[in-house]
């Protein structure tokens, strides 16, 4: 790394044009003289957060599932073997991977009677509070501040934006579901304050504009994408000039990264044309910018979110990756039954099977998005290093809706924090919440000795 005496470029530097804001990513250009080093090394240094929920528990909470380790491996410590398991396709990232199983979502559970089947509509709202959420269809609503916005608070209110959360599925919907829940609960698994759920953004072009288009009015916003251009020609003198400014190697990184970010313009726009069409659409009433196919939805949001993590535009995101009650088919899974009806196997030992399928589907997005971050350099590592991925559900066993056995792992390096490599099987009764309060401990909130029904630290 070349570190400059006298001159950098602000690490927080903006290019602008009409209804367009490009941070830049981090630059050798960006390192002042050592003594000024120390102070933007934190922010440099600063580990990314990603948490992503996937509903309706797993195949391999179920006993069969859990017998045939259709979930977590049968060996424990770093000898693992995830061929039987819906972790399969995170094998080639297996160094960046930590399991954790065997633990218990308890504040998901119904505490009285008249909560019982509404863990459809409480559990989304429990994962990253893992508390209790007060039963109501009106607008008192209450569970606990999440743990992505707890670092937020602390991490992320130096960043233009402090933390974004996104979804798949439709979450727009208003006061009550079913089983005297608001759909607030169902709806986002983020929440600013016990009282304060964050709506999830569904829309690519959404998360674009509030990434790149936030220095401009949504007037211009929309006169930009009529003259069908992208927003790099409104900057393309401001980059032309920074660039003769720039050794090669930045300059080779500042290309790379306009190119991921034109890139990902293209698809957006090419997603709207085709949706605006007047061709008939698998999801009719969707955004235009979301496309109908769901593989090439999860990865759009995913290169998002490695731009974010790039640009330093916001250090955190929650991913919503469903509904508990879809009836969307994943054809990519190779089963043709709809989500929800395959979650309900009945013990049956082929349908168990088949979901397992699903659930590998699902896991199998995630290396994608773990080879975006790792071929993105920022200082002396990649962004992977940088990186911790929260992946799991507050369900257990889909058939009967328990909370037990519930799945999840840890990705990435957080920098240097997290080990990887590693099967932790916790101890029967072992709240999840434990896990968060050790997560929180290795993203630098060593203050933190109590989340939800935490009895503890889980040391991973």
């Amino acid at each position: 790394m070349i570190f400059l005496s006298q001159k950098h470029i602000p690490r927080r530097t903006f290019l602008r044009g009409m209804g367009a804001t490009v941070a830049l990513p981090f630059l050798d250009a960006m390192v002042p003289s050592r003594r000024l080093w120390a102070r933007v090394k934190a922010d440099v240094d600063r580990t990314r957060l990603v948490c992503i929920e996937m509903v309706h528990g797993a195949a391999g909470s179920n006993e069969l599932g859990a017998s045939k380790n259709l979930w977590a491996p049968s060996a424990v410590g770093r000898d693992f073997d995830l061929s039987s398991s819906s972790l399969s396709p995170l094998e080639p990232f297996r160094d960046y991977l930590t399991i954790i199983s065997n633990t218990d979502v308890e504040n998901a559970e119904a505490k009285t009677a008249r909560e019982i089947g509404g863990d459809h509509f409480r559990s989304s709202a429990v994962f990253l509070t893992q508390m209790h959420p007060h039963q109501t269809e009106g607008s008192d609503v209450k569970v606990g501040t999440s743990f992505d916005q707890i670092y937020a608070r602390r991490y992320g209110q130096d960043t233009p934006i402090p933390s974004m959360q996104l979804c798949i599925e439709n979450v727009d919907q208003a006061g009550g579901c079913a089983y005297g829940y608001a759909c607030v609960y169902t709806d986002t698994i983020s929440w600013a304050s016990p009282t304060e759920p964050l709506p999830m953004i569904r829309d690519p072009r959404v998360v674009f504009d509030q990434l790149f288009g936030a220095g401009g009015t949504p007037e211009e916003r929309a006169q930009r994408r009529r003259t069908d251009r992208s927003l790099l020609d409104w900057i393309s003198s401001e980059v032309a000039s920074l660039k003769r400014e720039l050794g090669p190697s930045d300059r080779e990184r500042m290309d790379k990264y306009l190119d991921n970010i034109r890139e990902i313009e293209r698809r957006i726009q090419l997603i709207e044309a085709h949706n605006t069409s007047g061709e008939l659409r698998e999801l009719p009433g969707a955004p235009a910018g979301v496309p109908d196919d769901f593989e090439e939805h999860v990865k759009l949001m995913f290169d998002l979110q490695a731009l974010a993590f790039a640009s330093d535009m916001t250090r955190v995101f929650s991913f919503k990756l469903g509904r508990d009650g879809s009836g969307r088919v994943y054809p990519g899974s190779g089963v043709n039954a709809a989500f929800h009806p395959a979650s309900h196997h009945g013990g049956q030992e082929s349908r168990v099977l088949d979901f397992a399928k699903i659930n590998q589907y699902h896991v199998s997005m995630i290396p994608y998005f773990m080879e975006k971050l790792k071929d993105t350099m920022e200082g002396d590592t990649h962004l992977l290093d940088k990186t911790m991925i929260v992946y799991g559900s507050p369900m257990g066993d889909s058939n009967l809706h328990n909370h037990k056995r519930c799945p999840l792992f840890i990705a990435g390096g957080a920098n240097g924090q997290l080990k990887g490599g590693a099967h932790i099987k916790a101890p029967d009764g072992t709240p999840m919440a434990n896990v968060f309060v050790s997560a929180m401990h290795k993203l630098g909130l060593d203050d933190i000795a109590e989340f939800g029904d935490s009895t503890g630290a889980l040391g991973f």
